[in-house]
This record gives C-alpha cells, structure tokens and sequence, in this order.
C-alpha cells in the first residue's frame, strides 16, 4: 500500500526527426535566455503568513520556482500535481498507470520524492515512516492551491524530514471577499472523467468566510486494469479581522486504484503488448491464467488544520497551528502458492495427503494517526528581517496483515492477523532565520536549525528499531544587488535526514549527510528575467536507491558513502511579443558515487566513481505560449530528459535511454452578461506526436549459485513502466 515509486527514463523506437530538431532548438534557445519565473501570487498578507516561515524571496541565495493558481489552471483537468509540475526546472515525473491520474511521482535534481520535503501550510505532508508523498490520497488537490513554491537543493528551514533534493510547499485557497461558485467537468482518454464542485460564501460580515470543494475523479488508466476511483473534499472556515486571520481547514481523499506497480520485465510484451500488466495474474486449478479482480489499493486520508494568525504591530506578526492527520487503508493482493507457516495456518489433511500451501487473498494494512504543531514569530524592519519558528510532531502507526481467502485452510483462522507491527516516531525542530541589508547593495542570510527525531519500531521485517537523532543544520548566504537588473548570490547549507523504515528493513542504515554549495545570478528587465545557478552538493552517507524494489514495491536504498551532484541549471522567462511568451529551462549536471564497490560473481569489485542511479544528465523544458486574441491562450510545453541509469553500478542493462515528449494546452474564456462569471473550455493533448516513451523502471541482481556450483553467478534484471500515446483532456468550467 502507498508504496513509494522509483522512475527512469526509456527512449521510444519511433523515429521522429520534428521533436528531435525541437529539441536541439529548445536546448541552445535556453543557454541564450534564461530567467526567473515571475512569482504571481497575490494573496491576502495575512494568508501569506501560513508559508511565510517556510517560503523565500529573490531576496534569498536560494533557487526556486513559483507556480500559482493562474499557472496551472489550464491544464488541471484530472492530472496529479506532479505532472502539473513537469515543466519546472530539474524536475522528472511519472505516472504508474501512464496517464497521470492515480500513482505519479516526482524527482527533482535526481532525487526521489521520498528525498523533497512537502509541506501543506507550513504542515509536514510526507509520511513520517517511509518519507514519501502520496498525491493518490489528495486527488484534485491542484483545485484547492493557490499558489506552491519548489526550492532547489537544501532550500530554507522547514518542517518535517529534511530537504535532500528540494522542498515544495503549498498554500491553499485564500478566502474570498464576494461570494462565488465553480462547477468543472472534464473528460478523456482512458475513459477519464473529473468533476469538480466549489463554493465560497464570500465574506458575511465582512468577517466571515465558509469555502469548499468536493471532486469526483475516475479512470481506466493507459495500462491495463490500472483504474483509479478517487473522491476528495475541502472545507474551510474563515475569521477575518484587521489583524487576525483565524482558518480551520478540513481536507482529504479516498483512494481505490488496481495496482499496475510491477512493471514489464518481458522484453517482449515491452515491444508488443506495452499495457499489458502482471498484478492480479494467477493460475487457477484447471491451469488457465487468470486475472484477480480486486488486486487494489484502498486507502482514505483525512487532514484538519487550525491556524492563528496575528499581525501583532507594524513590525511583528506570528502563526500558530495546530494539525491532525487520519490514515487507514490496505492493499489487496492474490498470493499463489503461499506457505502455511507464513500466513500462521495449521496443515490440512486432505484424502490422507498433508497440504502445506495454498493459494491465497491477503490484506496489509496501516493505521495510522500524526498530530502536532508547527509556530513561528517574524519582525520585519527596514534592513532586517527575522524568523523565529519550529514545530513538533508525532507519528503513531499500527502495520498488520490478515488473510480474507485461503483455497486450502481453516476458515476459523481467516481473518485472523498474522502480523502486527507498532511503531512511533516524534520530530521536533526549532529554527531562526534572517535576512539582514548590510549595505543598499549586499544582504547577508543565515538561518540555523536543531530537529530531534525519535523512532521506535518493532516490526517483524525491520526488527527492534529506537534510534534517536540530533540534527544541526546551518546555512548562510550573501545576496549583492550589482545593479537594478542583475543580482548575484552565494549560499552554503547543512542536512541531515534519519533513514526511513524501508531502510531499516534492508539493513543497519546510517543517518544522511548533505553540504550544499550554490552560486546564482539574477537577471531582471521589462521584457527578459532570467536565473543561472550552479550547485555542488556533496554527500556522506547517502541513501541512494539501487533500483531494486522490496516485495511489496517499495524502492531498496543503500548507504552510498561519498558521493557528490554537481549541475547548472538556467531558466528564462522572455516577452518575445506583448502577446508571446517563452520559458526555457535546462539542467546539465554530473551526479556520482565515489570509489563505489560491487559484489560480483561472489567477488568485492572495486568500480571507481559510478553514476547515481535516477540522475539524467540532462533535463530540458519549455512552454511557448500565445495570446492570438482575448481571453484565448495556447500553449506549447516541451519536456527533455537524457539517458540515465536505474542502479549504481553503470551496466549497460540498466541504463534507460533519452526522451522528448511535448503537449499541447488551449483555454478559451467567455464572460456572458448573465447568469455565469465566465465560462472556460479547456483542452490538453498529452503527447502529441504519440511518442513511446517510458518514465519508470526497476534494475535488480542475485546471485545465482545452483547453475554452476561452486560457482556463484551474478544475475541482473530489469523491469519498465511504459506512459500512454497521445491522449487527450478537455474540461468546461462555470463560474458564477
């Protein structure tokens, strides 16, 4: 259940020499003009306060990006925040049902989601045991943001697991002054449909506001039997006064989705049947194959927010919140074959003969509750600005099984648990952080942090587990204005990150280290705004993934040793025409273990520096877009991503090869005189050059020592995760 993606890069077999020369173009375009994307956002500055302690500025030695609501609307007809988030700088999605919708994952600079802190209102949203993000929990989220900012790197303190790639947080819907309503309907591809519901009351009172959401969300996927039926709701609670903003927030989501998690290993069916899926497959008693109907994942998630905000005078303003978050589900999965002891089941006799296995229907489960609250305190002056905030948070989480189907068994021992596994996690932090003018031109920040983590877990995979961690995580900068368009930063930071319970499960692991060294240059006119960064990110201890996944889909990872990241990224935002614009962006990075060694063939090789696994070398985006007349817009979006490798040992079988995928994205709004605000139609085509790509794999070896004992024999696989064609969405929206 919830298992954590890993995802790779496959280059299709169809040639198609336009998105190649497009791709050419894009990538000299970006090294020409790169630039900051514009931060849009233009919310109530109380509102603000909720991410102020986490969020930064241009003021800041930080890279970022900023999306809001404006951004994204467009294309939010039904897929997943990652995929909304595809065309950002260093950032690489999936999708595991190939069509956005259900499972999605993201990486950003080579690492995986389980490496980006995520924050929701400055609330920690990753899961406090595996360190994933589970958007499948919270479908249609993207209705209810109003604006998120992704850091780059270590980033700024923050609340939760420690930034080891990025951290991205989301601010959700300000309050409205007018009342207003939404109805949004979309459909497409795969049978895909969404079906979205808001409200806001509108300020009653000038004081008062009561907003909310609900959307429908279902899918058959691009791979086969991987559909998704997905439910979610928002409801907030608003108190405005001249110094107070006082909102209480309610959220969250069913999930039922059929897993399509295994991937392909059949090179064969790769070719040729490229959505055909393995989950669910057995064979019955009369030897034909046959697929479980109800090989799903079932989960529901809901989340209740509380939040003070006070802008005490001119200079001080403060945010208390208090947050719980509810989560129960399970994953149901066919077994063939299963041994009795596993399971806790006596032996049958039948006709005289002992029975010791049988094929069976499991359900693991997780129960699990977080609370806690998270606080900060911000002075604001002419030259200094000063954050003063921390939180504290505890997991509590209960892991079982149960057998609900047994072909041979008692049916007095179905239902039964055959294991339950404890385990609770507290994390505390405090922070100060300040930015202060030393001169007109120069700045200098520092922001320093303690976090405290506590784990304690019993589980029959991860043993006896009560570890205790104190972290101290300093970073420091200097930003200097070189004139009223250019501006040049430095900035230096510490992190350490706990390992995560799949870690524990695979072994003795060891706390993560990270430096982070970055050099920017901003550049900012009328017409072009641009970024260059350069980052070095040297590791100790790092996790990395090997690419293997564990019996239940999550990704092993592995003590690294040394190891570094090192990249330029560059991004643009250019007004060719008061009616055109381009954003380019490029990452062009070098990512290694260093002095990496192998067991192969039963013998310790030393192999030198290798690539990490999951790092392209290089990532490429760009979106075109048009205004050809008013209220109409179209857009061309680009996505590059080069060869990379799925483990750490550089073979050839697990290296996955280059793609280039491009959509298009078209709205046109209408504003009648009656009844309706506007009226919006929507279309996104995914795609369009029906390219066939793969995002997502898997690389494993094992030694094999029964072929040829004495001898032992390393043995590698691979196994893919195709994306879908052209596909298509189109949505209509009513606003009243």
């Amino acid at each position: 259940m919830n298992s954590i993606f890993i995802f790779s890069r496959y280059k299709g077999t169809k040639t198609q020499s336009v998105p190649f020369l497009m791709s050419i173009f894009f990538s000299l375009f970006s090294f020409l003009s790169f630039a900051q994307v514009k931060d849009t956002t233009s919310v109530n500055q109380l509102d603000e306060v909720l991410v102020s302690a986490v969020r930064v500025t241009t003021k800041t030695p930080v890279s970022f990006s900023n999306l809001d609501k404006k951004d994204i609307k467009s294309r939010n007809l039904g897929q997943d925040i990652p995929i909304l988030m595809n065309y950002l700088p260093s950032v690489v999605t999936t999708s595991d049902a190939g069509n956005g919708v259900g499972y999605t994952g993201i990486r950003v600079r080579g690492s995986d989601a389980t490496r980006v802190n995520v924050t929701i209102n400055g609330i920690p949203y990753n899961d406090s045991e595996s360190h994933g993000t589970y958007w499948v929990n919270m479908p249609d989220f993207a209705s209810s943001i109003e604006s998120l900012q992704l850091q780059r790197g270590v980033g700024t303190s923050t609340n939760g697991s420690g930034a080891f790639g990025a951290s991205l947080n989301m601010l959700t819907d300000s309050y409205a002054k007018e009342s207003n309503g939404e109805i949004s309907n979309s459909a497409g591809s795969f049978n895909t449909r969404k079906h979205t519901v808001k409200f806001s009351t509108g300020l009653i009172d000038n004081h008062f506001e009561v907003a909310g959401r609900l959307s429908a969300l279902k899918s058959d996927g691009y791979i086969d039997r991987a559909s998704s039926d997905l439910k979610s709701y928002f409801l907030q609670g608003t108190y405005v006064g001249k110094t107070t903003l006082i909102k209480a927030l309610a959220f969250g989501g069913t999930e039922k989705t059929y897993q399509s998690w295994n991937g392909l290993e059949d090179l064969d069916l790769l070719q040729n049947d490229r959505t055909f899926n393995t989950a669910g497959m057995y064979t019955d008693e009369f030897g034909k194959t046959r697929f479980y109907d109800n090989e799903t994942d079932n989960y529901q998630q809901d989340h209740y927010q509380l939040h003070w905000n006070e802008k005490v005078s001119t200079n001080w303003s403060t945010n208390l919140a208090f947050h719980y978050t509810k989560g129960k589900g399970y994953y149901e999965n066919y077994k063939e074959n299963a041994k009795f002891s596993a399971y806790g089941f006596t032996a049958v006799v039948i006709n005289g003969t002992t029975i010791n296995r049988t094929d069976l229907v499991r359900q693991k489960w997780l129960d699990n509750d977080f609370y806690g609250t998270t606080f900060s305190a911000n002075y604001k002056s002419e030259k200094l600005d000063v954050i003063f905030g921390g939180g504290y948070n505890k997991y509590e989480g209960i892991h079982f099984g149960k057998v609900i189907w047994a072909r041979y068994a008692s049916t007095s021992e179905l239902g039964d648990r055959y294991y339950s596994d404890d385990a609770t996690k507290t994390d505390g932090n405090i922070f100060a952080k300040a930015n202060y003018q030393i001169t007109d031109k120069l700045s200098l920040f520092g922001d320093l942090q303690l976090r405290n983590v506590q784990y304690k877990a019993n589980g029959a995979e991860t043993g006896i587990v009560n570890d205790n961690f104190n972290f101290f995580n300093p970073k420091a900068g200097l930003n200097f204005e070189i004139n009223t368009n250019n501006a040049l930063y430095f900035s230096y930071a510490r992190a350490n990150r706990e390992p995560n319970r799949t870690d524990y499960e695979n072994g003795s692991p060891r706390p993560e280290k990270l430096n982070d060294f970055e050099l920017g240059l901003r550049h900012t006119t009328e017409k072009v705004k641009f970024n260059a960064n350069i980052y070095y990110m040297a590791y100790k201890d790092q996790l990395i993934l090997t690419g293997a996944l564990d019996d239940v889909g999550a990704p092993v990872r592995k003590n690294s040793g040394d190891s570094y990241r090192l990249g330029l990224e560059l991004d643009a935002t250019i007004a060719v025409l008061d009616n055109l614009l381009i954003r380019p962006n490029v990452t062009l990075s070098t990512n290694k273990n260093k002095d990496f060694y192998f067991t192969r063939d039963g013998v310790l090789t030393a192999l030198g520096n290798t690539n990490i696994a999951y790092s392209p070398d290089i990532i490429v985006g760009n979106a075109i877009t048009f205004l050809p007349v008013t209220n109409f817009q179209i857009s061309f979006l680009s996505k590059f991503v080069g060869e990379q490798y799925m483990g750490n040992i550089d073979s050839e079988g697990s290296k996955l090869k280059s793609y280039f995928v491009n959509d298009l994205n078209a709205s046109y709004e209408i504003k009648p005189k009656s009844v309706f605000k506007a009226i919006v139609f929507s279309v996104l085509v995914n795609n369009i050059f029906d390219y066939k790509y793969i995002s997502n794999g898997y690389f494993y070896t094992y030694d094999d020592d029964y072929s040829n004992p004495p001898a032992v024999t390393t043995i590698e696989g691979a196994g893919y995760y195709p994306q879908a064609g052209i596909n298509f969405l189109a949505g209509l929206t009513l606003k009243f």
